[in-house]
Formats: C-alpha cells, structure tokens, sequence
C-alpha cells in the first residue's frame, strides 16, 4: 500500500532515522537523575487521573475498572517512533490513492524520481524540529506493538517527553516537582477526553481521513501548490484579508475548499480539546502544584515568543502557530460556557458530534449554550 513498482512512496525508516540523527541532544543529566525523573513523571501521571476525573466529572462509560491506555515516558527518539508509526496508519488510505494515480500521471515520472527517500529525509527533519519541544502528547491512532504497548480497546498511549520536560523546567527555573505534575495534569485530561468519551477518536480518525480523500493527488497539480507556497514565502505574493503576519503556511496554501471546510471542523474540536485542558490544569493546578501561578505565567510567555526568530518563522511555515490560537480560543470558550451552565452543562458537549462547538461558536461561546441549552444570549 505505501510503494509503486518496488520503490517506497515514503521511508518511513529514513524518516526515524533522519528524525534521531537531526535532533538536538537533550539536557545533561545522570543516569541516577534520569531515572528519580522517569519514576516521578510515572507517580505523577497516576496522581494526574485521580484529579483530572473528580475535577471534570468525565468517567469511564463502563465504569473505573475499564482498562486504561499506558503512560510511556520517552526520549525523545521514542516519542519520533511512535508518531511515525501513528502517521503511517493515518494516512495509508492516501497513499493507496496516490499509487492508483501515480502510474498515469503527467509528472509521475518526476514523483518518481523524487521517490520515498527524500520524502521520508523531509518528513525526518520535520520531525526533528517537533522532538524538541513536545512535552506531552496523547497518541491516538499508532497500532499497538511490542515497543509501543497501547489500549487493547484499539491503541492510544500517553507519551510524556522526559528530556524535553526537563530542559524547560530548567529553563524557566521552576520548581520540577510542581512543573512535571502541572504537565501531567495537561495530558492526563487529553487522556480522560478520549477514554471517558468512547466516539471522540473515531470522529476525528473519520474527519483526518475525509480531508486526506480530498486531497489533489494529481502531481501536477500537486507542483503547482507547492510553486505557489515557495513564492509565498519568497514575499511573490499580496498578503490575504485577516491572515496574521500577512501571509498562510504551506499547510494552507495546498488546501482546497472541501478541505478547509473540513479543517474548520477539526480546528474547533482540536481547540475544544487543548482548551480544555489547558482550563482543567488551571483548575486543579491551585489545589496541587503551590507554585503554578509562577509556572502558568513563565510558560505563556515562552509559548507566546518561542525560543527564539528561527522557531517563530518555522512555526508560522509549518502553521503551527495556530496551534497557540487554538490554546487561548478553546480555553477561552471552555471557562465562558462552565461559567454560564456550570461543569456538568459544559459536558453535554461530549454527548455527540453534533454537540461539538464549530470553529464560529467556539469565538461565540453564548451561541453553542443557546443551541445546546435552548438558552437566548443574556
């Protein structure tokens, strides 16, 4: 499914490889150190469920005996393998397609000679740039294997990224222990979203695979988008009505208009689900980590500046300066919405896919509690 005549559409293989090669090492530490942190980060994530749960409310729909998908703390090539097998899964339907198209194609010949190293080369040092700075993440769709246990429901894991969590906390000069367990309560909500609401995986598997079908897969067509990014980026193009910064990321640029409708969805249930945890870990955090007022400030100003010029223009490239948008907007919504029906009304937006907010309430939030509470705006 992932080559054409022998030759491998994508590497995967170089990808991990070029990924371990490229990224920077992490902080210094002692064998003793590395292992009192992999030990607390694992204490912590057990105590993060506790909280997480009785704070939100959400629950297992069998109960608290369900099985639980594992907490894995990984360096940082471990937290590389593990996306490169989710991507892989993920977008094996497209690849598929694209095998269907890429024999006929007026530039399969150029595609071809492309081929899947240098695909898997540039996926690697995409990865490479993201292995560095994820602290945590809830892994989703990665098949279950021997190095990568998940839940026997169907995958997931939790991932919390040891030297990454420890070279922020250094760089923030922070109490560790309230900053690693701050961390945890973050991911373990992402956790509880996924386990206490049995449908959300599925939909969002449904909606990634309804943008990737509409994909342009035609390689001229494909040449063309790529053409008009890079003049984009070469400043060859008028800035577009309401973009911040004056210009769209590749990830916009090779959109079309099936895709962004999708897209729309997907932002606003991605800002839903960062936003909410990002409002639970405030929520708990004062109960349980003394120094998070200090914490919360000093890492909104490093989310909000990056580390630096070069990491804020790769950010803005790669588009992953929504992702800060998509923070503070579902934050945003999710404390208006508890404020007004309290935690138990906000929770009916796990009922359905219909009861997710759109991209338009989640900067509205009075307009989804009118929908789905029958409530006027006050």
């Amino acid at each position: 499914m992932t080559s054409v005549g022998g030759t491998e559409m994508v590497d995967w293989k170089l990808a991990v490889a070029t990924a371990t090669r490229l990224v920077r090492p992490g902080p210094e530490v002692s064998r003793d150190e590395a292992r009192d942190v992999v030990a607390e980060l694992r204490r912590h994530a057990i105590a993060s469920e506790e909280h997480v749960r009785a704070f939100t409310r959400m629950t297992h729909p069998e109960g608290s005996g369900g099985p639980q998908p594992p907490v894995l703390v990984v360096d940082r090539a471990g937290w590389v393998k593990a996306n490169v097998a989710g991507f892989r899964a993920l977008i094996g339907p497209l690849l598929a397609k694209m095998q269907d198209k890429r024999a006929n194609a007026p530039a399969g010949a150029v595609l071809g000679a492309v081929g899947g190293k240098v695909t898997g080369v540039e996926l690697g040092m995409l990865l490479s740039f993201l292995a560095s700075r994820v602290l945590g993440q809830y892994e989703t769709f990665a098949p279950v294997t021997r190095d990568l246990p998940g839940s026997p429901a169907g995958g997931g894991r939790l991932l919390l990224v040891a030297p990454n969590i420890v070279q922020i906390e250094r760089e923030l000069d922070v109490a560790p222990h309230d900053f690693r367990l701050w961390v945890c309560l973050h991911e373990e909500t992402h956790r509880t979203q996924f386990t206490a609401v049995p449908w959300l995986r599925d939909h969002i598997e449904g909606e990634i695979q309804g943008f990737l079908g509409e994909t342009e897969v035609d390689p001229a067509t494909l040449l063309e988008r790529i053409r008009e990014a890079a003049q984009s980026l070469a400043g060859g193009r008028p800035p577009v009505d309401g973009d911040e910064g004056g210009g769209r990321s590749i990830v916009e640029l090779v959109q079309t208009p099936a895709q962004r409708e999708i897209l729309a969805r997907l932002t606003a249930v991605m800002s839903l689900l960062e936003g909410h945890a990002d409002y639970v870990m405030d929520g708990v955090g004062p109960r349980v980590v003394p120094t998070v007022a200090e914490i919360r400030e000093k890492f909104q100003k490093r989310r909000a500046t990056g580390a630096g010029r070069l990491d804020a223009a790769l950010r803005k490239l790669l588009g992953l300066d929504a992702k800060l948008r998509q923070y503070r907007d579902g934050e945003r919504f999710v404390r208006a919405v508890v404020d007004e029906v309290g935690m138990d009304g906000f929770n009916r937006v796990w009922t359905s896919p219909n009861t997710l907010p759109t991209k338009s309430e989640i900067a509205k939030p009075a307009d989804w509690v009118a929908r789905v509470h029958g409530r006027a705006d006050g």
